[in-house]
């Protein structure tokens, strides 16, 4: 048998991780032809909800925010789950699987931008260039990328996949005391599982009128990879690669979602890459790579 280094394995579970998020794109867009989003997200998340718990059970106790932060963690909960699911799902039903997974990967600038408003990190030159480049990128991918009706999307769709970056950004931003104060394994846990209950209840008036059993294997399979990998194994990797390797390393992988998801969506789905979401998606890419390089270091000699 083969030992892997920490640092190894760490870089091997992210790819891994990449993949997984990368093909959910084409596996929830499958799954909703048979189930609406609002039953899908009632589906799926308590699964992703049922993962981490037993997952977090397992290394011990868990605690709780305290009593001041919990309406803080409820109203993030709200925000980056229940919001964000919904503005991702809907979205996704309205637009090409590629394009959805090129337009939220803008979320790393759209952070970056909220973060310099709120006077949490400064905007260098360097990171003003991603901005600009992948704003450009995403409205290529959204005019020049022909993401129309007759393309299998909408500007509607589109529209809802901003607005799921804007609101994670928001979340992100708005966590992030929260975060160094409890956590983020934890922190992140907890706005989950508020998410998992809020999109449970607004989600069973359309599980009722579901006919469950009409329901192929390939939606379950759908709703089981989305919830419980997608977003439960998927979050524990993330975390445990910003353990090993840190937020940027770790972060900079979320640079080839759109990658896998254009090559899943067009295996899986038939969606043939439009020259304008190619070409958008490596603008993208390359704007993000820019805004999160940092100046190399020389090495000690």
């Amino acid at each position: 048998m083969i030992h892997l280094p920490r640092i190894s394995r760490a870089h091997a579970a992210l790819f891994l991780m990449v993949v997984i998020w990368g093909i959910n794109f084409s596996v929830a867009k499958a799954a909703l032809t048979e189930l609406s989003p609002l039953a899908f997200n009632a589906l799926r998340f308590p699964l992703a909800a049922l993962v981490v718990y037993v997952l977090l059970r397992s290394r011990g106790p868990i605690d709780w925010p305290a009593p001041q932060d919990r309406w803080r963690v409820i109203g993030l909960g709200i925000l980056g789950n229940a919001f964000y699911q919904q503005f991702f799902i809907f979205g996704l039903d309205r637009t090409r699987a590629g394009t959805a997974s090129v337009l939220l990967a803008g979320t790393p600038i759209v952070t970056a931008l909220l973060s310099a408003m709120l006077g949490h990190e400064r905007v260098t030159p360097r990171a003003w260039v991603g901005v600009f480049a992948t704003c450009a990128g995403i409205a290529l991918v959204v005019f020049a990328g022909g993401g129309g009706e007759q393309q299998g999307g909408s500007l509607l769709g589109e529209a809802l996949m901003i607005a799921a970056t804007c609101s994670w950004a928001l979340y992100t931003v708005g966590s992030r005391d929260l975060i160094g104060r409890y956590g983020s394994v934890r922190f992140t846990a907890w706005t989950l599982w508020v998410g998992a209950v809020i999109l449970c209840i607004t989600g069973l008036p359309a599980l009722l009128t579901t006919d469950i059993a009409s329901v192929s294997g390939r939606a379950w399979t759908g709703v089981v990879y989305s919830g419980a990998l997608s977003i439960g194994v998927a979050y524990l990797i993330w975390y445990y690669g910003v353990r090993l390797i840190g937020n940027t390393r770790t972060a900079t992988y979320s640079n080839l979602v759109p990658v896998i998801a254009l090559l899943a969506a067009w295996a899986h789905l038939g969606e043939v890459p439009l020259p304008g979401q190619v070409l958008g998606a490596a603008i993208i890419i390359g704007g993000i790579t820019i805004a999160q390089a940092r100046p190399s270091r020389p090495r000690a000699t």
